[in-house]
Formats: C-alpha cells, structure tokens, sequence
C-alpha cells in the first residue's frame, strides 16, 4: 500500500497533474490504485461549467501515471521516467464526476528492453468507466533522482 507522499517518491509528477491519490496493490505484474474526484479539481472550471465531467484524456492520464508506479517501483527502473507512447483501444462507457471515486487497475502485457504495454480499466463503483491499453517507453533518469 502507498500513500500519496510514497507515491510522490516514485513519480515525478506533481500538483496539479499527480492524478494518483493512493494504491492499495503493487507488483510487478499490476496494479491499484485510486483517484479521489473533488469538485475542486482545476479542470472542472472549464469541463464543463455547470456539469463538470472529468475529462476522459486525465483518466487515460491518471491510469498512465499508475502504471508508472508499477514500473518505476521495481528497482531496475527505479528513479527513472515512463513516457506515454501510444493508446489502443480506448472506450469510455460512463462519466466520471465530482464526489466519484476512479478505481484503476493496470496489468502488465508486454515490457522489451525500453519499451512496453499494458492493460488499464478505470471503474467507479465497480461499474466500468473506461478501459484500454497504453503503450510507453522507458527514458533517463529522472532530474533529482
């Protein structure tokens, strides 16, 4: 289980884009991990003034960053950074709103030397919300670490 200072320690990201609040399971293979959605969140101010819908580009964002978790815990790839590459598949079949709570789980398909893809379904109350894969790539290490 992280918290999010633990996971402030693995990714570089940072207020206003960490879309990761905390993970409850992590391995090699996958992960899970949640997204806590305030109507205090910047991107409700213009998506959509009186009918804020999170953006389904920031649930792809936020269950990239989770992989990253997956990833860069391990020490091989400890400290460095992931990078978005390619999306596959990708369907949103429910809104995502102030007050919800984004269950994520990333699984792990394929990782060859600096490149890899998994597998990501974002869900809200156990109802499916988005699902697809992500494609990304390994680079240097990250400034600081």
């Amino acid at each position: 289980m992280l918290n999010f200072s633990e996971i402030q320690k693995i990714l570089p990201h940072r207020y206003p884009f960490l879309l990761v609040d905390r993970v409850t399971e992590v391995s090699a293979e996958k992960v899970i991990g949640y997204k806590n959605v305030t109507g205090n969140e910047p991107f409700f101010q213009g998506h959509f003034p009186g009918y804020p819908v999170m953006p389904g580009v920031l649930i792809v964002e936020a269950c990239a960053q989770l992989g990253g978790i997956m990833l860069l815990q391990q020490p091989d790839y400890a400290g460095k950074l992931a990078f978005l590459t390619g999306l596959e598949g990708w369907r949103f079949r429910k809104q995502v709103v102030p007050g919800d709570t984004l269950m994520m789980e990333v699984t792990a398909l394929q990782l060859r030397a600096q490149f890899g893809r998994s597998k990501a379904e974002a869900r809200v109350n156990g109802e499916l919300a988005a699902s697809g894969e992500i494609l990304f790539a390994i680079g240097p290490a990250a400034p600081g670490s």
